[in-house]
């Protein structure tokens, strides 16, 4: 992907501008989008697609960029140090034009027989992460998880800690940020999403269109004319699901 501001700092906002001026050039893209479980998309969304299926339908469908190639390297109970200790498979031999993170769930976690970390080691290797992106010359987006429900996942209860430390690293490496704890919490209205989630944790398929839509959003994929039919119905989805009873 061209970088016509190579000279000046990257920036989420040259990154966006980078982005937008790709997204209308012929030239293909490779969009890695990683992560943990939710991002793997697998079980909880029972035969639905997940938010990088979405994404795919959109770049390659709508867009009719066909050949741009949106690759889903996410796995299931992945910490961030699980991503950077697996980067030339998960991210680097793909030669990336975007990479997209949503990671932080697992991290969170004080049960179970991985070690405690802290927020802070968290988003040491948030830093980290956006560091080898850069270094790829591709552009990072962080995305914070989304919010859960806390009463039946206590051991995730630092989850909205290790959501702001996303924050924190997107503002001090100025990325790209997309806020879907900000947005779960939100579409709950302060409380659980009930709508969105197949498990305390794990979002359904109507969950993972909320996810697509605040990504696309904020990535400038908005498709429009005669092919443009997924965003009004994702949006329907969100729209008519129990959010919060």
């Amino acid at each position: 992907m061209p970088n016509a501001e190579s000279s000046a700092p990257a920036s989420a906002a040259s990154d966006l501008r980078r982005l937008a001026a790709a997204l209308t050039d012929s030239a293909p893209m490779n969009w890695v989008i990683t992560g943990d479980s939710i991002t793997h998309g697998l079980v909880h969304t029972q035969g639905g697609r997940s938010y990088p299926e979405h994404l795919h339908e959109l770049i390659r469908g709508e867009l009719e960029r066909v050949r741009d190639v949106v690759l889903n390297t996410a796995v299931s109970g992945n910490r961030i140090v699980d991503l950077l200790d697996d980067w030339d498979r998960r991210v680097a031999s793909w030669n990336p034009d975007v990479v997209t993170l949503m990671i932080g769930t697992n991290d969170a976690s004080d049960g179970g027989p991985r070690p405690v970390i802290t927020s802070t080691e968290y988003a040491a290797s948030l830093r980290e992460f956006v560091t080898r992106v850069r270094a790829l010359g591709a552009v990072p987006v962080l995305q914070t998880p989304p919010a859960v429900d806390v009463c039946n996942a206590p051991e995730r209860a630092r989850i909205g800690e290790f959501a702001e430390a996303v924050r924190q690293v997107a503002a001090s490496e100025d990325v790209i940020l997309v806020d879907q704890y900000a947005r779960f919490a939100e579409l709950g209205a302060g409380g659980v999403p009930w709508g969105l989630m197949n498990d305390p944790f794990h979002p359904n398929t109507v969950g993972h269109a909320a996810l697509a839509v605040e990504l696309a959003n904020a990535l400038g994929i908005r498709p429009a004319g005669p092919r443009a039919r997924t965003f009004p119905l994702l949006e329907g989805l969100v729209a008519n699901s129990r959010l919060n009873p």
